[in-house]
This record gives C-alpha cells, structure tokens and sequence, in this order.
C-alpha cells in the first residue's frame, strides 16, 4: 500500500555529528591509536612468522610511524582547540595556548615538521637496511588512515 502523505518537518532529524565536541574527537584519536597498534602487532607477528623479519620489521617501521602521526594530529588539535575555545570565550589566548603542555603553537607546528623529516629519514633508512617488501611498509603506514577511516564511520553511525 502507498502512503503518499507527507512527512512532518516540525523536528529535523540530527546527526550523531552535530553533536560532535573536542572531547569526542580527542577520545576517537585515542581509539584510533590503541586500534592501530593492536592490529599491527598482530599483523607484524603474522608477517614474521610468514614472510621473515625483514619484512616485519618494515611493517613495524610504517605502523610506528603511523600511530605516531595520529598522535601528533591530536596533539595539534587540541593545541588549536584551546586557541578557538580562547577566542570564544573572550579570553586572550596568547602564545601559551597548549593546553598544558606549556609550548608555543609555533614551536608545536616546528616540531611537528622536524618529526616529518625524522619520519622521511626511518622510511629511507628502512627501506635501504632491511630488504624486505616495500609493500609491508606502506602497508605499515597505511594503519593510521584505516583506524582513522574505522573511527570516522563509527562516529557516523552514531
């Protein structure tokens, strides 16, 4: 049977998102890092055991270097995440805006750019000392966007 009444817009519906607050964010990049590691363990292990150590370990080098990346994204987060909450309230956010951590935004963002070159140089290195598949690598470093990816869809269901 077709029922060709209208449907009541008098209440929209909302999406788990709208409700979407730093916290929850901070709490999804904790999931995502815990998730991460716990699979790559595993897969690292069944690499090991499957296609020998160098393999593994360039696996390890990629998933070590992902996990690290989500951290370092919810650490920038929450750096800017205080400035906005400082700006919203009136309050003058000024230079020390690191939520505890007692670094400057700029010196934060430096950082961040050291460890990308300290992570080009373990790519580097790892791909010229062990000599295992390349793929286990950017498999590795592929963890993080799949937790993220995981994470996201999860918060979308609600």
């Amino acid at each position: 049977m077709n029922d060709n009444r209208p449907i009541p817009l008098d209440k929209p519906a909302e999406h788990p998102i709208v409700d979407f607050t730093f916290d929850d964010l901070r709490a999804m990049l904790r999931r995502a890092v815990r998730n991460s590691a716990v699979v790559g363990v595993a897969i690292g292990l069944i690499l090991l055991i499957w296609m020998g150590w160098q393999t593994a370990a360039l696996f390890a080098v990629g998933g070590a270097i992902s996990v690290g990346s989500i951290y370092e994204w919810g650490r920038l987060i929450r750096i800017f995440g205080a400035r906005l909450a400082g700006q919203e309230t009136g309050q003058k956010a000024g230079y020390d805006s690191g939520q505890g951590s007692g670094l400057s935004t700029g010196l934060v963002v430096f950082l961040l750019l050291v460890r990308l070159i300290l992570f080009a140089a373990a790519i580097y290195g790892s791909l010229k000392c062990f000599h295992g598949s390349p793929i286990a690598l950017f498999g590795g470093l592929a963890l993080g966007l799949s937790g993220l990816v995981w994470e996201a869809m999860r918060a979308l269901r609600g």
